[in-house]
């Protein structure tokens, strides 16, 4: 019996993410806040330092990316993508804005700064450009999938929950936009080229891995993720990605028109 190949898929052109976010911003979040932060103070004794700077991480005001999106649109003729990237950025606040309510509940001030996002916030602004602004975030996203799995393991908390399975499912997204947009950057480079960049992916994602493990490590502890399992997981998960964001998983023509022609980007990453 002969093998079927699958197709390799086709990346979403910027009116067909601009569909998807649309279409998930009038998909609001679906959370008893009328039960309060219901965590125990075991519990935040465990989480509320780790999760008051991912609140102010995910609660950026997105000038520098928008500006970077503009001047990378009208680059490539593709005036849809700013559009694109502001709801994205709206849909980040909107993270940012739900931890920080659970917070608030939980009578828990909200960070005003913290070390590692600002220099999070520096490797992003060190140069103009997309693809600059871009791996780091995507690298965070990666970390931020483990990191609300942690979480929601470790907390009783329904609020709590419920806005970490939000966060999940909507990173799972960002994570395919950040890799279709970095495969498209990529395309254009040699296959040495290439490969010179992945080297520095590994080297930064290492660095990455490694201060996030150090910032948070009794939260993720606290939701079974010990340096082993916290490694592993990351890692796979970057694998993924990195195989996500490479050209050759795609191919370049006869692009499908419409969200329904290949679905929500839902699935795992």
């Amino acid at each position: 019996m002969r093998r079927e190949t699958k197709e390799a898929p086709a990346v979403w052109t910027s009116a067909q993410w601009l569909e998807y976010f649309r279409a998930n911003a009038d998909r609001p979040l679906d959370c008893p806040w009328h039960l309060g932060s219901g965590a125990s103070p075991e519990e935040l004794a465990l989480i509320v330092g780790s999760l008051r700077s991912w609140q102010l991480g995910e609660t950026s005001d997105g000038a520098h990316l928008f500006e970077t999106a503009r001047r990378y649109a009208d680059s490539e003729g593709d005036p849809e993508f700013v559009e694109v990237a502001r709801l994205f950025i709206a849909e980040e606040q909107g993270h940012g804005e739900a931890l920080g309510r659970f917070l608030d509940l939980a009578g828990v001030p909200r960070a005003q700064r913290d070390f590692s996002d600002t220099l999070f916030r520096a490797a992003r602004h060190c140069l103009p450009g997309l693809e600059v602004w871009t791996t780091p975030v995507l690298m965070a996203e990666v970390h931020a999938m483990v990191y609300y799995n942690a979480i929601r393991k470790a907390t009783g908390s329904l609020v709590l929950r419920r806005i970490c399975e939000r966060l999940l499912r909507d990173e799972v997204a960002h994570i395919r936009f950040q890799c279709e947009r970095l495969a498209i950057l990529h395309r254009r480079r040699p296959h040495w080229l290439r490969a010179l960049t992945m080297g520095g992916h590994h080297v930064l994602f290492l660095a990455v891995t490694l201060g996030i493990w150090a910032g948070h490590r009794k939260a993720l502890r606290a939701g079974g993720y010990d340096f082993g399992h916290f490694w592993r997981s990351a890692w796979d998960r970057m694998k993924h990605a990195w195989r996500a964001l490479s050209p050759d998983a795609y191919q370049w023509e006869d692009a499908r028109e419409s969200v329904e022609a290949y679905g929500e980007p839902i699935g795992s990453v």
